[in-house]
């Protein structure tokens, strides 16, 4: 197969015109093409009157030899790399390991489900545990809470089957390195569990959270019938290590029922809000250390607007769908304000998962046809803005929570103000034309109190800067909603690079955004995958 990147046409081209495109740039016949697949497609819309799509190309040619050697300086023409996927342990490898000691899997968010489906498929018969609910269940209190104020503090946007991937835009891009295609595996599973197709070959794939609910399902289906077992409602709360001439070895979990669990090998995938998770972890001396985070607001404005920003008279093609957009601001008190988690076409959410505290995130549907685009806009913080302790960015993401429930009336409504409001420093008293999709509702008042004064400043001078990469942006009734502070994780919990066990805790193989280590749904997946391959060959090397 030959590989055909930077292959270029207008974006209303017949459907033809890529094959003519293609024999045209190979310099071949028709009958030399056996035939072709997108690998790729993406667009240039720089030019919003005149959009390029681009398109990466597997193709099948007769004497596919000499038409290479004929293109040797064709940077843009190779053959096409192996993408599909290697077990790196499994049969007799992993014979006469002890099948009592299973590996045990904590958390089902991607990473954790990658984590378990991966050693299911290599015969480990992984015990999956997760602290919250079954995905349907799950959605049914998450729902409650949005609609009637109940918070289940085990089952909501940042617990159960799924993690909080499921409850976003579901979005499947990142730009991780990936020399080894596990990005490739991850969509691969995906389509297999239900996932549209075109996963495989748009440049910005995304599911959306229904999508996600059925593929969830399906994995979870897949991983029992390959040997897995899951445990739902069952939160581990304490873990055995064993010291010995100096090493620290891990030997089992204990749950909040008492039972304790016997294991050599344990993955925590456990999200970046397993705050309780994370204390105990530290109260039983696993090295941890703080990390980076951003805090900030979640912004809404009519997704019409940002499609005739972006696209033009392009706006509403089906091929480009919602627009989406990424914008950044250095600020002159030195800090950066950028957007995060855009989603286009979709509602803001509440994303609570302890009493008394106020969360916001951003959640489309796979069609992503709401009225409303909407983003996290936050400001970088370093562990120097909460020094002291390695769980002091906990403490600080709770204090901006309270605050925000008390600022939005201490019922779960969340706090907001219009953006002209907040830049001019004046309390908002009602809306204008951007109608909040918040749920429960949004409170109107005054959200300079609801981030610490670097924060603000910072934004509200980013806001109109804004408007110069995205012109319309400054929009005077946009709608500010408070917080946004589960960004990522505030910690990491440092792993070998060798082997991604715990730095000081061997059997233990942090996993995931909760332990510092990915960012988004396809990023969490591939240190799933890379985690599981490292337990398969613990196990394999141990015969445990």
């Amino acid at each position: 197969m030959l590989r055909i990147n930077e292959l270029k046409l207008p974006l209303d081209h017949p459907e033809e015109a890529l094959e003519a495109a293609l024999l045209a740039r190979l310099g071949i016949v028709k009958e030399q093409l056996r035939g072709f697949t997108v690998f790729k497609r993406s667009y240039d819309a720089r030019k919003r009157s005149a959009i390029i799509l681009i398109y990466a190309l597997d193709a099948d040619v007769e004497g596919e030899a000499a038409v290479l050697a004929r293109l040797k300086h064709d940077a843009h023409v190779m053959r096409s790399p192996d993408t599909s996927y290697k077990f790196v342990a499994g049969g007799e490898q992993l014979q006469g390991h002890d099948r009592n000691k299973r590996p045990v899997v904590v958390g089902t968010g991607p990473c954790g489900l990658f984590v378990a489906l991966i050693l299911a498929q290599m015969g480990l018969r992984p015990l999956i545990l997760e602290r919250g609910k079954v995905v349907r269940e799950r959605t049914v209190d998450t729902f409650g809470f949005w609609r009637k104020r109940k918070l289940n503090t085990e089952s909501n946007v940042q617990f159960g089957e799924g993690g909080a991937g499921t409850f976003s835009d579901g979005k499947l891009y990142s730009q991780i390195k990936d020399p080894k295609h596990y990005g490739r595996k991850v969509l691969t599973e995906f389509v297999k569990a239900g996932a549209p197709e075109e996963i495989m070959y748009v440049s910005k794939p995304h599911i959306g959270t229904f999508r996600l609910v059925k593929m969830v399902e399906q994995m979870r289906e897949n991983i029992i019938a390959l040997g897995g077992e899951y445990r739902f409602e069952s939160k581990v709360t304490d873990i055995e290590v064993e010291e010995k001439n100096g090493q620290r070895q891990l030997r089992g979990v204990v749950l909040a029922s008492g039972e304790r669990i016997e294991t050599d090998h344990l993955v925590m995938a456990i999200g970046h809000s397993a705050r309780d998770t994370f204390e105990m972890l530290y109260e039983r001396g696993v090295y941890i250390e703080a990390k980076p985070f951003s805090i900030g607001f979640r912004v809404e404005h009519p997704q019409s607007l940002i499609d005739v920003c972006r696209f033009g008279p392009n706006a509403g093609n089906k091929i480009l769908g919602a627009a989406d957009y990424k914008l950044v601001h250095h600020a002159s008190n030195g800090r950066s304000v950028y957007s995060f988690c855009m989603c286009p076409g979709g509602t803001v959410v509440a994303a609570s998962s302890e009493v008394g505290r106020v969360v916001t995130n951003g959640m489309s549907q796979y069609s992503r046809n709401e009225r409303n685009a909407n983003s996290a806009i936050v400001v970088g913080i370093t562990p120097e803005d909460y020094p002291g302790h390695p769980l002091a960015g906990i403490a600080f993401q709770r204090k901006l929570e309270e605050g925000a429930f008390a600022l939005g009336g201490g019922t779960y409504d969340a706090p907001g103000q219009l953006m002209g409001d907040f830049v001019k420093g004046r309390a908002s008293t009602e809306f204008g034309s951007v109608v909040p999709s918040f749920k429960p509702a949004v409170h109107l008042t005054d959200l300079s109190s609801a981030l610490p004064e670097y924060a603000v400043t910072a934004m509200k001078e980013a806001f109109p800067a804004f408007d110069k990469q995205i012109r319309g942006y400054y929009k005077e009734d946009a709608v500010l909603t408070g917080v946004e502070t589960r960004t990522s994780s505030p910690i990491r919990i440092k792993r070998n690079d060798a082997d991604l066990q715990s730095l000081n805790t061997r059997g233990l193989f942090p996993a995931g955004e909760g332990a510092g280590y990915a960012g988004g749904i396809l990023s969490a997946a591939v240190d799933g995958i890379r985690v599981a391959e490292a337990v398969a060959l613990s196990m394999a090397a141990n015969k445990l």
